[in-house]
């Protein structure tokens, strides 16, 4: 998955008449004696009054948006019809300020259109407005229509109905069952005023004034606050983005766990960063949860401790390495061997061809020292410039670092970016044929990806393999509240060639020696449950240990609501068989607002 800072930053914000999905405009308006906003609206999620003009729409503003490039305002029908499936609101994309304030009445003249949050091709589902409208404001100071309560009974748990076939597997033109389906009933609410009520957060707040809540408490929730997203088939129907019409400033700075208590208010909108979301007239009260940073243990003499840690497009100019250093020191009691993932060149982003990235870790590596750490030593292979993807001219890539007074380094020549590491067996055990090396980098399994990099570490005398990987990302996919249901994955084919690529790979190592220890770790952008997952792990020669835990710990990550893993460490059978395996997923960054990087740290401590 994408870095959220990244992925947002890059996305295009574009005027909602720009990303339409309109009909050729009628000539004839439809008037307000026979058209109100439950009628544009409808009873799919496509206005029927696409792309036609309608004439003196009644209602009373519930809110204004004078910020961003869709300025605009929404209205609602005070007397609504008797049909669910119908929303009584909707907004007006006005193109500048609007002139209006809450509780005027008013009536608008334009044109229906069904407007897309970041284009078509996203296959996002479209938000329905009133476009190039003529807004006569006919008395001001109403009440706002009372707000609708969303809530633990109101939100079915049936997430979506399945597409239809004939349409690609499209939601669209499927008749609303507020009832049955959660986004059909949060789509039966679109541009209305709603409400929730002491609402826990689940995603702490991001840097663009949004976070996330639940209002069904106890829907796959864990003992930190938040909601573990454990399956396809198991959605998360009680999430819900909340943002504010107010200024940034104001908006509260909520971790996992804390609560926006009393009322949080104000209409009900889609976008592209997530879906429903409530725009607050004013948020909640703030209430904190105390949520604490998690600290695994120390590992024993006899324990080695293998961590992975992706520390989030890190490069010399950061501001952060001394809270990472203290993180690896402190949190995760200084592991014997760290996979760093996200490690960037010398000069970071700038795209000059800069490829080393000495400085990078060597600042790192100081910095922990000056957190009482030990002296880590280091290896890595650069990778060619600008192939292995991630953020233009960073260069990122994987980082070994080990710490030389518990586990020594087997250095073995040949390595390099674009030599495929093999596998020898020498007196009945397996050797690498470079250490460092990079596993198959000519594959096009790993085009424009990062390339696994794999060492020999002896600890007590005993060999051990680690495979460090940074798997391509969740870009392109189609988000949970897309018009296609179920939306289509089309990232995962990449990593499914990439899981092959290293199974095989691990295959060979367990052929030149049945006992080997092999642990491959890092970023997978993937779940634990997910055939990439199954792939990698084959026919038991690796073994996701997040398995170990119980579900509702299973996370290393929290997007949109969903505490969800895509950071493992999988061992082999020899590994598994030790029975003082011992794993954790270290909580430090996912769930705070004020987080180094956008995952937590995993270790593993085993008897090898």
């Amino acid at each position: 998955m994408p870095s959220k800072r990244t992925a947002r930053i890059g996305a295009l914000t574009v005027a909602a008449v720009c990303s339409t999905v309109s009909a050729v405009v009628l000539t004839a308006p439809a008037h307000a004696d026979t058209v109100r906003i439950h009628d544009i609206q409808g009873t799919t999620r496509m206005s029927p009054y696409g792309g036609r003009q309608v004439t003196d729409v009644a209602g009373v503003v519930t809110g204004v948006r004078t910020y961003g490039s869709s300025k605009g305002f929404w209205f609602q029908d005070p007397t609504p019809d008797d049909d669910p499936a119908t929303s009584e609101g909707v907004f007006v994309f006005t193109s500048s300020t609007p002139k209006v304030a809450a509780g005027d009445s008013v009536t608008v003249s334009g044109t229906v259109s069904e407007f897309v949050p970041g284009g078509a091709s996203t296959g996002n589902q479209s938000v329905t407005e009133i476009t190039k409208p003529a807004v006569t404001v006919l008395s001001s100071g109403n009440a706002v229509p009372a707000a609708t309560v969303i809530d633990s009974r109101s939100v079915p748990d049936a997430y979506a109905p399945a597409g239809d076939t004939a349409a690609s597997g499209s939601v669209n033109a499927l008749t609303l069952e507020p009832e049955t389906y959660a986004l059909d009933h949060y789509e039966s609410l679109e541009g209305m005023n709603v409400r929730i009520s002491d609402a826990r957060v689940v995603t702490a707040t991001d840097p663009y004034s949004e976070l996330w809540v639940t209002v069904k408490p106890r829907e796959h929730a864990n003992r930190r606050g938040g909601t573990v997203y454990g399956a396809y088939t198991s959605q998360n129907t009680g999430r819900l983005q909340v943002q504010s019409l107010g200024a940034t400033a104001d908006f509260p700075a909520a971790n996992v766990g804390d609560e926006l208590a009393g009322t949080t208010e104000g209409p009900l909108d889609f976008n592209q960063f997530g879906g429903y979301t409530l725009v607050a007239g004013r948020p909640g009260t703030l209430d904190k949860g105390g949520l604490q940073r998690e600290t695994t243990r120390s590992q024993s003499r006899g324990e080695l401790a293998v961590a992975t840690y992706n520390v989030e497009n890190l490069d010399p100019g950061d501001g952060t390495f001394a809270a990472h250093a203290a993180a690896i020191v402190n949190n995760l009691r200084s592991p014997d061997i760290v996979s760093l993932e996200e490690i960037q060149d010398n000069n970071g982003a700038t795209d000059d061809g800069t490829v080393a990235a000495d400085q990078t870790v060597n600042k790192l590596i100081d910095a922990i020292v000056a957190a009482g750490g030990p002296k880590y030593d280091w290896r890595s292979i650069d990778p060619v410039n600008d192939q292995d993807g991630g953020e233009p001219g960073g260069n990122i890539r994987q980082v070994f670092l080990f710490n030389p007074q518990r586990v020594s380094f087997t250095d073995r020549a040949g390595g390099d970016s674009t030599t495929a590491v093999g596998v020898t067996r020498v007196h009945g055990e397996a050797r690498l044929t470079a250490s460092p090396g990079r596993i198959d980098p000519g594959n096009t399994a790993w085009t424009s990806s990062r390339k696994p990099l794999a060492g020999e570490f002896v600890f007590r005398g005993r060999t051990v393999f680690v495979i460090a990987n940074h798997f391509a990302s969740k870009g392109g996919d189609q988000a949970l509240t897309a018009q296609y249901q179920p939306p289509v994955r089309s990232s995962e084919t990449q990593r499914h060639l990439q899981a092959t690529a290293e199974n095989t790979f691990v295959n060979q190592i367990l052929k030149a020696q049945k006992d080997a220890d092999v642990i491959a770790l890092g970023d997978l952008n993937d779940f634990e449950f997910s055939d990439t997952a199954k792939i990698l792990e084959g026919r038991g020669e690796l073994w996701s240990a997040i398995k170990s835990l119980p579900k509702s710990e299973r996370y290393t990550y929290d997007y949109q609501g969903n505490e969800q893993v895509l950071d493992q460490i999988l061992v082999s059978p020899s590994i598994r068989r030790d029975c003082g395996l011992d794993y954790d997923s270290v909580h430090i960054n996912s769930e705070f607002s004020d987080q180094i990087s956008d995952h937590d740290p995993q270790v593993l401590r085993f008897r090898p």
